[in-house]
């Protein structure tokens, strides 16, 4: 965790992790203005963003539903020096992350998609564009940079067209989708996504992400953003079980799906009581031929920001053990006000092979990295 001013702490040399090569499961780059999109988008799609704009299912324009604690979510000093939102200059981000934490690998998480759009035409050109771009201008100026298809998940014919569009390419190394969608994604209209995935052995990358016109919540909207970032786990933790209990994983046993930027330490016991539920109630699901504890130990990988920090931080290492230490993913969350240093991460004490499997070696088995 940084410094609660939102400085950087800087990456000292002479510490253990700095001689590790990290490879980091959620950076966060960014758009200097929805125009840089405009060379992958025909002509018709400029007139209508120019004369009527996004619009996504919720009541605001240009803005989230709540106050962010910070502007742009991002540290004061990650504001690039010749202007741009955090995260929008690849020599800066390089000058931040890459370069000084050793970083192996960056798997980029572009917190904007097409996928929520009401006008789905758009919703769907915008999503192509936007791996035309990240392409362009970020994994082949950086061949550290690995990004993610970015699919409009609730057209899954026109995300299964972007799928193999880029698929075999190995700029890209995981699918996106955002997470809050119009039905929970173990739905099967989503199945054919996941088909496309499981084919071409292409994680699908769940990072709390979009707007669906409805609240985190299971009740209505939070009064305040403490609440919302708070609900904001317990959304992927639905979106987990949805997975698990639809039979998603079940139909594509070799699916692989990783939970982003939702902590991991609410797995045990959520798999505990759903395990117990469906003890009681498997009749209603015949299609599970495991317990669903099983499916979050095969087919679900996490990150681990934000880690959540105990009081007697060997809680954590409890946690890890029954989740399993090839599960976890090392993430920054760069470059958000909350974002976990390498240096600063997991106060237990761990082996240099246990450090190994969470900092680089779970994420290089998982995404295929070289």
């Amino acid at each position: 965790m940084t410094p609660e001013d939102g400085r950087i702490i800087p990456a000292p040399a002479t510490q253990a992790r700095s001689r590790l090569k990290l490879i980091d499961c959620d950076v966060h780059h960014a758009l200097r203005s929805s125009k840089d999109l405009f060379p992958y988008l025909a002509t018709r799609w400029h007139r209508h963003l120019e004369q009527f704009g996004a619009r996504r299912p919720i009541p605001f324009t240009g803005s989230s539903p709540y106050p962010k604690t910070a502007p742009a979510l991002s540290r004061t000093d990650s504001w690039p020096p010749n202007g741009g939102p955090p995260g929008s200059d690849l020599a800066f981000l390089q000058e931040q992350l890459l370069d000084p934490y050793n970083i192996e690998y960056g798997l980029l998480h572009l917190l904007m998609s097409g996928m929520d759009e009401r006008n789905q035409d758009l919703g769907n050109a915008v999503c192509s564009a936007i791996n035309d771009w990240q392409y362009e201008h970020w994994t082949q100026k950086d061949g550290r940079l690995k990004a993610a298809i970015v699919v409009p998940g609730e057209d899954p014919p026109a995300a299964v067209r972007e799928i193999e569009r880029w698929a075999g390419n190995p700029d890209f190394v995981q699918i996106s989708m955002v997470t809050h969608t119009i039905e929970p994604l173990g739905r099967r209209r989503y199945w054919p996504i996941y088909e496309a995935a499981q084919a071409h052995n292409l994680p699908v990358g769940l990072h709390s992400s979009g707007f669906n016109g409805h609240a985190v919540t299971g009740t209505g909207w939070c009064s305040f953003y403490v609440e919302e970032q708070h609900n904001v786990a317990l959304s992927q933790q639905n979106l987990a079980i949805s997975l698990v209990c639809e039979g998603v994983f079940e139909r594509y046993p070799a699916l692989k799906a990783v939970i982003v930027e939702a902590g991991f330490v609410w797995v045990p016991s959520v798999a505990w009581r759903l395990d117990q539920h469906w003890a009681r109630m498997k009749d209603e699901v015949p299609h599970l031929t495991k317990k669903p504890s099983e499916y979050f130990r095969s087919n679900l990988w996490y990150s681990s920001q934000p880690a959540d920090e105990p009081e007697k931080p060997e809680f954590l290492r409890q946690s890890l053990d029954w989740l399993g230490w090839d599960r976890l993913l090392f993430a920054t969350d760069y470059p958000h006000w909350d974002m976990d240093s390498p240096e600063q991460a997991f106060k237990f004490r761990m082996s240099e092979a246990e450090q190994r499997m969470i900092f680089a070696d779970n994420a290089r088995a998982l995404y295929g990295l070289a």
